[in-house]
Parts: structure tokens; C-alpha cells; sequence
């Protein structure tokens, strides 16, 4: 058939070589994708009405919702990791030994009960032991007892009730509240030193009280100075086991309540405020005294309170961006000034977060204040997209109806803008998976994931529809500001200065020369009249009526090339204005280009520098408001008792021959280089001290146990260690479990050591003939820690990486694909360097943050990529210039905008706040370098290449005449006839 046609058989010989299969598909999708959004874009310019109120009526509706408003409650269960082994081993010592169950002494480094207040004591000048401070402090002992809480009761009309600390607490064999072990033999001396008795020796950090029995005080006294040989002074840390104390800075009480119910619960959760206030009145009354409290709800309620100091500075920041963004979307021109769509933006990111909140409340989600971060990842990526559209709106052809304009818009940027939005969800969505360790970053992620969905429906609809009507007021000449007709020319003349500066606009003027872009050939027959020629070229996936698709045509010879000296009516921007004349030129200069190669090789290497000092952050006091209750008691215990560390739980959970000399020589070999309170250390002398062999028969063994050693009043405590099993009738039982206390001296990097003390006692439990464990409440954050928060964001960046290899064989060119992956690793890398040495530690805050980079990144650098990669002929520069003023003015937009709203974040006296600000700020930073001058300059040089296909002769250009009759009072297109 082709054949018979010689005219066609000449063109279809000129389209060999034929394209690969895979370019084939790619450009099939192309223009299925490309139409699909065109057709999407005239069908929303045709009910702007309906697309503009039902985003606002529905995020109303959604918004009356807060009355469920929820906050989380259980902030281990955020911070922890959600699967480890500390988790199982904590659950099955509070099976074998509950500290309800606890009848003689608590550790409050060890145990932590539902409920319970805390204090530390420190003098200002002196010690915590000399008689004035030992006196107030006892008498704040006997005030904490004897204060009284008043809960109404449940029933109408039944009054209330009051409670102290001795129905609240738990209770030892005798009925007697259990105290901390510093109160008694602080008690002794006070008592000693009334009667005028020699004062008991107070020894550090084990000490012997007056009933005889072993008390460890590490944890409870602090500062310690000793007295070390011929009577020289000890300096903090140093002393031995058994020393005198000369003096100590600080002592720290515990109170422990029994919550056995919901009533008491409530109670105690009373009582913890009323102790807390009791505090704060005390230290009023004496200054020489420093009081830091801290109570079973200080962590939550701290954690929490990041939320409430944020809500100014983030009003502050919405609106110091308004005003960006409105100073973004202005121009010179009045007419083509589009001002309010920059705050229509704002609202439009604003009513997908309210719609995305009232979902939540629905759902019956609680709130975190590591939430604070999704509303800037909804700001990254809307404000994008809301100016890469008012860039395509500026791109397209004034002389066509408003529909078609904002037609052509979607087939221009949505395919894009669609694209950077799956990168995205890909990252939240499996950082969000059940994959994911860690239980905060996996609902930021599923939160973040659903606001970007809705924001991308609501700027595919509300924002499109305020296009809409912006382009109306636009055609029909009336200021963009003041929505008030412009008037004509000749009677702007006869108006005041400011008036005419106002009104000043080109748009009459221009629109019959200015159809065809900046930087596009094309010819001009010159026509006085309003009915013009014009002669373009094209390829077969153009876009008919938007000039952006100009980049992908191959320009012929003879046509000339506009130069950036040339008038242009966008020029009348500010910063489109710039980086077409200036920056654009300046670099890609010859003599620029060494400088920004030399810069990325420094920002490489202080970025591995960077990675080499990564730190894990597991402390959760890094993540509170400061000057808080809990980072203030933090300070004081990591400044006064940080000598030894917290007390280790060595628990041996199965039956063992403890009457056997080789596994009693294993166990003390476990435990030595450890100062201890061990049963068995203390009954193997006991048994030395009556001459009796530590080796004997296991019945021996424990009935002497049993009936002498745990009879004793020095030793009685030791009961609550040990678990008997019973045997037959008439046979001695068994000891089923028991548990020994290390505690482990310790430098300034207390929670490192104890991490490696973890692995090294956990190695030992699989070889050892002993089944046994350890634990304490710190291992729950330390177990893991590093692989459950990196876990999320490598998962992230190979699930994007994977997204995009996967779409360059049938979307993406693989060339984009490629230069895109690099970015992002390049922007991750650099941002983990920087904020390493900006003094971020890697905790869950910093790995939210790196995760929402990934998709901030492809927002900025994607179009950019895309727009370089899509052009043919012509020079490397020439495209890199062109897609620095189509894609890159947007993006600077953003990144402009988005930065000043970080800036109010900075001065809220949050460590939440503080990481979040400076993560976000090197993510806008880094990718602000990729965008505007790492990939500009190496993209000059590097592929893909942009050859001019020279096969292509002058009868292969599709020649298209447009003949296009104006009406200067109503600028719509009256006929436009193809040929």
C-alpha cells in the first residue's frame, strides 16, 4: 500500500533505524499519560466551581473531628524498638520477680514500677551530708510521706477522699513502706549525732547499716569525694569499695507507688503532680538546696510538650512563607502578576493537612510530636508543585481560551509532578510497612504518606481550579492583585505616577509577539494586522497550544535562535528574570565550571567525613523540650552519677547446681570486676565463716540456705532474690531461679559502654553452662537500636532506587533514571555528613527527616533532569540553560520559600524541634547545590549527550501555518485553522 504512495514510502525509509522496543513503549505511554492529563485538565477548568469548594466544605467537615483529638500515651512504646530481645527478657523478669512482690529494697535504676516520684538533692555549697543539709533533707523525706491527695470519688454525692504516701506505697513483710537505703542510714547519723554518738562510718558505694545488713547507695549518692591513704582527699569517681565518704554533692530519693487498680492509678498519677508541686514550694523555702523531680509521666509529658511550644513558631512560619510565596508569583506586570495564587497555595497545603488530621480522628490515631515534621514535608512538595504549574501557565499560549491553557498545564507538569509523588509514598509507604522496628518513624511515615496523598488530589483540584479563575481575570485584563480592570494605554497617561506604576503592564502589546518561548526557534512574518503567521516545528509528541513542548523538537538551520538580550514579557519576574540573563550564563562558563567541580569534591569529602562519626542516639531525654523536668534531672544524674552505672539484673532463670564448686566458680567469675549484691557471694561466706564447705550435697546445700542463711536479719533481704521450687514430700526444694546486682564502673559515655556491656554479657549467656540473662529498663532503647532506625531509611532509598530502575524501562528515559538515583544518594549522603557534624545524633527524628529528603530531592532535581534529557540538538549549555529557566526557577521558589519557614522553628527550646531544623534545613541546603549547581555544571559534560540529527532534511520539518483572529476586548480566540 505504502508502496503506491511514493511521497509516503520516502518518509517511512526516513524513519529508520527503527526506535528499541523500549523507547517504542516509553513513547507510547508517553502519549497515553500526557492525554489522559490533558483531557483531566479541561475537565476541572470546566467545573473549577465544584473542584474549588468541595476540598474547602470537605476539610470543614473533617476538621469538626478534633474532639477525638488523642495524644500517645506510652512513649516507650514510640521510642523503643518495637522487637527485641530486651523487650522479651524485661517481660520475663517482671514475670519471675515482680517489684510489686519486692519486700525489702528497690533500685531505681533497676526497676521501674507504673508509678513512682524521684528527686535529686544537691547542695550549693558543702555537702548533702552535713548536718544543716541533712537535716532539710529529712525533713523533705517526712514531708513527701505525710503529703495528702484529695480524688473525689466516683459516685455522686460520696465527697472525696484522701490519700497519703503510706497507703500508696509498697509495702515490705512488716507493713512498712519500703524506703531508699540512703534514708536509713542517713537517719543514723542524724540520730548519732543528737545523742552525741560517734557518727557510723558511711561507706561508698556499698555500705553496711546499723541491723548489719549490705546496702548498695552508687545510685543513690552522688559527687562523692572519699577519703583515700594517710587521710588524702579522693577526688569524685575514684574511690574504692568500702571507703569512708568525706562528702558528696548530691543524694537521690525514690518513691515507689502501688497503683493495684484504675482507681489507683488515678490516684498515684495525682499524687505525682502533687509531689512534684510539694517540690517547687520546698525549694522555694530553701534556696541553698537544688530540687530536680521527676516522675513516671515527666518523660510524656515532657516529650509532649514540644507540640504546645511549636504552635506560635509554626503560625509564625506559615506565615512568613505566605508572604514568600506571594512575592514568588508576583511579577512587574500587573496583568500576568499572579500574587494570590502563591496564598491559595499556602491554603491549599493547609486544608489537605486539616483533611488528613480530621482522618485521623476518625480512625481514632493518637498524636506525637514527631508529627511536627510532616506539615514542612507537605510544604516542600506543594509549594513545588504549585509554581512548576504557574511556570508551565507562563510557558503556554496567551492568545488561547483559559480551558485549553490549563489543559495544557496538566499535560505539561502532572506526568512529573505525579512521578516525584510516587517517590514519595514509595519511601513512607514501606518506611511506614511492618518492616519498619521503630513505632514513631513507622506512623510519621503512614501519616506523612496520607497527607502528601491528599495534598496531590487537592492540588490537582483546588489549586487547579484557582488557576482557573486567576486565568480568567488574566484574560479579561484586570490587575492580578486588585482583580480591577486595567485601563487602556492612552488613559493611563493622564494619571499620577503611582498609578501608572501599579497598572503598568505589556500584556496587550505583547501577547500577538510572545507566544513561542524564550530560547525556541522560531520565524515571525511580520503582519501589522491581528491575524498572525507563524512557522514551527515540531515532533510527533508535541503538545498543540503549550510552548514547553518546543524542547523536545529538533529546530531547523535557517532558523534563528532568540538571544537573552532580546525583550522577553517574563522578564518582568524577578527571578526568572536573573537566571535567564545571569545566572544561567554565569554557570555554565567555561571558567565557573572547575570551581563548582572543586566544590563538590569538598562537599563529598567533609559529607564522608561526616559519615565516618555517625552516632547513635537511644537516650529519649534527647527528644524533650528543654529546661524541662526531665532534661534538667538528666543533667543532674549525668553530672553527679555517672561514676557507676545503672544497676544490671543478672538473672540465672533456670535450676542450676549452685552447690556445685565449678558452676560457683563460673558465676563469680561472671560477675567479677563488678561491685555486686550477690545471695550467693554473701552465703558462700557465710558458710566460710562457720567452717563449713562451700561444696556440699544439694540437700545440705539448701536447707542451710533456706533455714540459717535467710533467717538472718543481715540477710533477710536476700529472700526476694531467690525462687524455690518444690520437690516431693519430705525433700528439700529446689532453687528454681535466682538473680544477682552488678553494677559496672563507668566514664562520661555511659550508655556506649553499656551497649558493648550488652553484647559482651549476652555472647557469654550461649556459651555459658548457666542459662541466664540480664537486664535492665535502659537495654529496652539500647537493644538494636542502631539497625531499627536505620533499618526505615535504607529500605526507603533501595525501594526508590528499585522505583527507578523499574520505570526506566517503560516511563523514564535511563539516563534520568540514573542522574536521579545519584542525586539522591548524593543529597543523603551529604545531609547524614552535615548533621553529623552539626552535632545531630542518629535517633528517630534525624531518620524521619532523611527519609522525607528522598522525595524533597526528586522534587527538585526530577524536572530538572527530565528537561535537559528531553531536548535535542543544539549544545549541552544551551539545554542546561533552558531547563535552569523552565525547571530551576521553581525550584529556587521552593527552596526559598521552604527555608524561611524553617527559620521560626529554630527558636522554639525544643531538642525535637532543634534536630528536626537542622535536618530539614541541610536537606533544602543540599538539594539547593544539586539543583542550582552540581548537575547545571556537570550535566555540560557528562551524557546524555544532545547530537543534532542531521538526516532530518528541510522536507522532513512539519510545517504548521496558524492563522489566529484576536478581539482586543475579550482576548478569545475567535478561529485558530491548522495546516
Amino acid at each position: 500500500m505504502l508502496g503506491g504512495a511514493p511521497e509516503l514510502s520516502g518518509r517511512w525509509e526516513r524513519l529508520d533505524p527503527r526506535p528499541r522496543a523500549a523507547r517504542m513503549l516509553r513513547q507510547v505511554l508517553h502519549v497515553g499519560l500526557r492525554t489522559s492529563f490533558h483531557a483531566l485538565g479541561r475537565f476541572v477548568a470546566g467545573h473549577a466551581v465544584f473542584f474549588a469548594s468541595a476540598p474547602v466544605l470537605l476539610s470543614i467537615l473533617l476538621g469538626a473531628s478534633f474532639s477525638r483529638y488523642r495524644v500517645e500515651g506510652d512513649v516507650e512504646s514510640l521510642l523503643a524498638p518495637k522487637h527485641s530481645l530486651a523487650k522479651i527478657e524485661g517481660n520475663l523478669v517482671e514475670s519471675l520477680f515482680p517489684v510489686n512482690r519486692s519486700k525489702h529494697a528497690l533500685y531505681s535504676d533497676l526497676q521501674t514500677p507504673g508509678r513512682y516520684g524521684r528527686v535529686i538533692v544537691t547542695a550549693r555549697r558543702g555537702s548533702v551530708l552535713d548536718p544543716v543539709h541533712l537535716d532539710t533533707i529529712l525533713q523533705l523525706h517526712r514531708r513527701i510521706y505525710q503529703m495528702q491527695v484529695t480524688v473525689p470519688a466516683m459516685t455522686v454525692g460520696s465527697g472525696s477522699f484522701n490519700y497519703s504516701f503510706s497507703y500508696l506505697c509498697l509495702p515490705d513483710d512488716r507493713n512498712i513502706c519500703i524506703v531508699d537505703d540512703i534514708i536509713r542510714a542517713m537517719e543514723e547519723i542524724q540520730s548519732a549525732r543528737t545523742s552525741n554518738r560517734s557518727v557510723p562510718v558511711l561507706r561508698y558505694p556499698i555500705t553496711q547499716l546499723a541491723d548489719g545488713r549490705q546496702a548498695y547507695i552508687g545510685h543513690q549518692l552522688g559527687g562523692v569525694q572519699g577519703w583515700g591513704p594517710g587521710g588524702a582527699v579522693r577526688v569524685q569517681g575514684t574511690g574504692v569499695k568500702g571507703e569512708g565518704v568525706r562528702s558528696a554533692k548530691a543524694v537521690q530519693l525514690t518513691y515507689y507507688l502501688h497503683s493495684r487498680s484504675g482507681l489507683m492509678d488515678r490516684v498515684a498519677g495525682q499524687w505525682e503532680k502533687a509531689f512534684c508541686a510539694e517540690l517547687k514550694l520546698f525549694g522555694s523555702l530553701h534556696p541553698k538546696l537544688g530540687l530536680y523531680p521527676s516522675t513516671s509521666s515527666s518523660l510524656r509529658s515532657d516529650f509532649q510538650f514540644s507540640s504546645v511550644l511549636a504552635r506560635r513558631p509554626l503560625l509564625a512560619s506559615l506565615g512568613v512563607c505566605g508572604v514568600l510565596a506571594i512575592l514568588c508569583c508576583s511579577m512587574r506586570d500587573c496583568v500576568r502578576s499572579k500574587p494570590w495564587l502563591g496564598m491559595l497555595a499556602l491554603l491549599s497545603v493547609t486544608l489537605s493537612g486539616l483533611t488528613a488530621a480530621g482522618i485521623l480522628n476518625l480512625t481514632g490515631a493518637t498524636y506525637n510530636s514527631t508529627y511536627l515534621g510532616i506539615p514542612f514535608v507537605m510544604l516542600g512538595h506543594g509549594l513545588f508543585g504549585s509554581f512548576e504549574m504557574l511556570s508551565s501557565w507562563r510557558r503556554t499560549r496567551e492568545d488561547q481560551h483559559v480551558k485549553e491553557r490549563v489543559a495544557s498545564v496538566f499535560e505539561d507538569i502532572m506526568l512529573r509532578f505525579s512521578g516525584s509523588t510516587m517517590i514519595h509514598l514509595m519511601t513512607l509507604g514501606l518506611a511506614a510497612s511492618p518492616l519498619t522496628n521503630m513505632e514513631a518513624v513507622r506512623l510519621f511515615c503512614r501519616t506523612a504518606a496520607l497527607a502528601i496523598t491528599i495534598s496531590y488530589i487537592y492540588m490537582l483540584s483546588f489549586y487547579s481550579s484557582c488557576l482557573v479563575f486567576t486565568g480568567y481575570l488574566e484574560t479579561r485584563y484586570r490587575h492580578g492583585c486588585f482583580c480591577r480592570r486595567v485601563p487602556k494605554p492612552d488613559r493611563l497617561d493622564s494619571k499620577p505616577a503611582w498609578y501608572r506604576c501599579l497598572m503598568y503592564t505589556r500584556y496587550q502589546d505583547e501577547t500577538q509577539s510572545t507566544n513561542i518561548p524564550h530560547g525556541v526557534g522560531h520565524t515571525h512574518v511580520p503582519n501589522p494586522s491581528l491575524t498572525h503567521v507563524e512557522t514551527r516545528t515540531e515532533n510527533s509528541s508535541g503538545v498543540s497550544g503549550h510552548t514547553a513542548s518546543a524542547i523536545e523538537t529538533h529546530s531547523p538551520p535557517e532558523i534563528h535562535l532568540t538571544t537573552p538580550t532580546e525583550l522577553h514579557p517574563q522578564d518582568s519576574h524577578f527571578l526568572l528574570g536573573c537566571v535567564r540573563r545571569c545566572y544561567g550564563d554565569w554557570i555554565t562558563n567555561t571558567y565557573v565550571k572547575p570551581f563548582v567541580v572543586l566544590l563538590y569534591l569538598v562537599y563529598i569529602s567533609f559529607g564522608l567525613m561526616g559519615f565516618l562519626q555517625v552516632t547513635q542516639g537511644s537516650d529519649p531525654s534527647a527528644l524533650v523540650a528543654m529546661d524541662t523536668a526531665t532534661v534538667l534531672y538528666t543533667r543532674a544524674q549525668q553530672r553527679y552519677f555517672s561514676s557507676y552505672s545503672p544497676v544490671i539484673g543478672f538473672y540465672i532463670y533456670e535450676s542450676a547446681p549452685y552447690w556445685n564448686a565449678s558452676v560457683q566458680r563460673d558465676l563469680l567469675e561472671y560477675a567479677k570486676g563488678f561491685q555486686r549484691i550477690s545471695w550467693l557471694e554473701a552465703y558462700l561466706d557465710y558458710l566460710s565463716d562457720r567452717n563449713e564447705s562451700t561444696s556440699q550435697p544439694r540437700e545440705n546445700f539448701t536447707r542451710t540456705l533456706r533455714h540459717s542463711f535467710l533467717r538472718a536479719p543481715q540477710f533477710a533481704h536476700f529472700a526476694d532474690d531467690i525462687i524455690f521450687a518444690e520437690r516431693g514430700q519430705g525433700e528439700e526444694p529446689d532453687v528454681a531461679a535466682s538473680r544477682i546486682f552488678l553494677v559496672a564502673k563507668t566514664t562520661e559515655n555511659k550508655r556506649e559502654e553499656m551497649s558493648v556491656l550488652l553484647d559482651t554479657l549476652r555472647r557469654l549467656s550461649l556459651t555459658s553452662r548457666v542459662r541466664f540473662l540480664i537486664f535492665n529498663p535502659s537495654f529496652v532503647y539500647l537493644d538494636r537500636y542502631a539497625t531499627a532506625v536505620s533499618s526505615p531509611l535504607r529500605h526507603s532509598l533501595l525501594a526508590v532506587l528499585f522505583l527507578l530502575g523499574l520505570s526506566s524501562l517503560v516511563v523514564v528515559e535511563p539516563l534520568v533514571s540514573l542522574w536521579l538515583g545519584l542525586t539522591l544518594l548524593s543529597v543523603q549522603f551529604g545531609v547524614l555528613g552535615f548533621m553529623t557534624l552539626w552535632g545531630v545524633e542518629m535517633d528517630c527524628v534525624s531518620v524521619l527527616s532523611l527519609i522525607s529528603a528522598l522525595g524533597h530531592s526528586a522534587d527538585c532535581s526530577g524536572p530538572l533532569l527530565c528537561g535537559f534529557a528531553s531536548g535535542r540538538g543544539e549544545s549541552r549549555t544551551r539545554w542546561v540553560r533552558l531547563a535552569l529557566e523552565r525547571h530551576g526557577v521553581p525550584s529556587l521558589q521552593t527552596l526559598v520559600c521552604y527555608s524561611a519557614a524553617l527559620v521560626p522553628v529554630c527558636s522554639v527550646r525544643s531538642n525535637l524541634t532543634r534536630t528536626l531544623f537542622r535536618c530539614l534545613l541541610l536537606t533544602a541546603g543540599c538539594s539547593a547545590l544539586h539543583t542550582l549547581a552540581f548537575l547545571p555544571t556537570l550535566l555540560t559534560f557528562l551524557p546524555p549527550s544532545k547530537t543534532k540529527d542531521h538526516r532530518l532534511g528541510r522536507d522532513g520539518q512539519r510545517q504548521e501555518v496558524e492563522c489566529v483572529e484576536m478581539n482586543d476586548s475579550t482576548r478569545v480566540v475567535d478561529q485558530i485553522t491548522t495546516v
